[in-house]
């Protein structure tokens, strides 16, 4: 089998690369080279999908499948997808859950109602840009060619987004860590090896269509997620459990400044419960939460920290402020020495 991947040089791309070259592949990695690196035994093509003459080349050759992780302009996963649609037998566009309307209900599945898409448009908001892919891609190739890849939360090694690496880089500091509450929130997220590989099992098996791809809600905890820290960094970290409702009222922003987390009862919740019955039933299998930030952490300290997202991670707003994090520590201690008030104090 011969594999075309769009990209593959960061996060989701590489672990496409590797899980095909696993399953005995070829594979041919097409970019820019500009980030990143293709993994060493795919061949690596240079070149800009964004211009004309670049597609017009990919599009001589031949692949039985191809694989796209495009996040913008959904003219762009059109222009490739129009391109290919006579080199390649099936397409994977790797999308995202949120494509659906906001918040989608508790326990929906892919029959959930999706936001508008244009592929024909420039980039505009994220959930427009790919839904507008996925329309791009069906519409070259036809519905019966694609498998649409709906991820929710992606973690693992690589990621350049900062949000896993950011707990990491916070529990090895040590001391008094403020922990979101509460610890037994369930959590929903996928590690980009395992979404890679159940890419390349669903190109193999011939699925079409939508495919929610994340774990099982409750697949792990935040609990779990901050124990693994501790355990994986060699930390002697202390967790402080500060209720949800203090937080909030103490202006703390889920999702954002306490990356991962985001407490029941929030409209955003809904990132942590979907009903993933048609993934898992067609073959998706999630890897225990230690083993991906395990190994999150050695990629951590094997690779430059500009290649996992430090600042990017602060141009994004993720993080909480050290100052922050100790004032609302100091009111939770004093809260609870007055009785426990589950309110932040004003």
């Amino acid at each position: 089998m011969r594999l075309l991947v769009l990209g593959g040089g960061r996060f989701v791309g590489p672990a496409v690369v590797e899980a095909a070259l696993s399953a005995g592949w070829e594979v041919t990695a097409f970019n820019r080279g500009r980030t990143g690196r293709v993994p060493r035994d795919a061949e690596a093509i240079v070149g800009d999908r964004t211009d004309p003459e670049a597609l017009r080349a990919l599009g001589e050759g031949t692949w039985d499948a191809a694989v796209d992780t495009w996040s913008r302009d959904p003219r762009v996963v059109r222009d490739a997808a129009k391109a290919l649609a006579g080199s390649v037998e099936r397409y994977a566009y790797v999308s995202s859950r949120s494509v659906y309307r906001w918040p989608p209900a508790p326990e929906a599945d892919e029959t959930a109602p999706v936001v508008e898409g244009d592929p024909d448009s420039a980039a505009s908001d994220y959930p427009s840009d790919k839904r507008g892919g996925e329309l791009a891609v069906e519409r070259a190739l036809g519905s019966e060619r694609v498998v649409l890849l709906r991820a929710g939360l992606i973690l693992g090694p690589g990621e350049d987004v900062g949000r896993l690496p950011w707990w990491l880089r916070r529990v090895s500091e040590g001391g008094r860590v403020l922990a979101p509450g509460p610890p037994d929130l369930p959590l929903q997220y996928v590690d980009a090896r395992d979404l890679a590989a159940f890419a390349i099992l669903a190109l193999e098996s011939t699925l079409s269509g939508p495919f929610d791809v994340v774990s099982r809600t409750g697949h792990a905890t935040m609990q779990a997620v901050l124990e693994a820290c501790r355990r994986s960094t060699g930390s002697d970290a202390d967790l402080v459990w500060v209720d949800p409702d203090f937080l909030l009222a103490a202006d703390v922003e889920p999702w954002i400044e306490l990356p991962i987390w985001v407490p029941p009862g929030h409209e955003d919740h809904a990132v942590h419960s979907s009903d993933v019955t048609r993934a898992h039933d067609a073959g998706l299998r999630c890897r225990p939460v230690e083993e991906t930030v395990a190994d999150t952490w050695r990629w951590m300290r094997e690779t430059p920290p500009e290649d996992w997202a430090p600042d990017r991670s602060a141009d994004l707003g993720i993080g909480l402020a050290g100052e922050k994090e100790h004032a609302i520590l100091a009111r939770w201690e004093e809260s609870k020495g007055r009785g426990g008030s589950r309110r932040a104090p004003e």
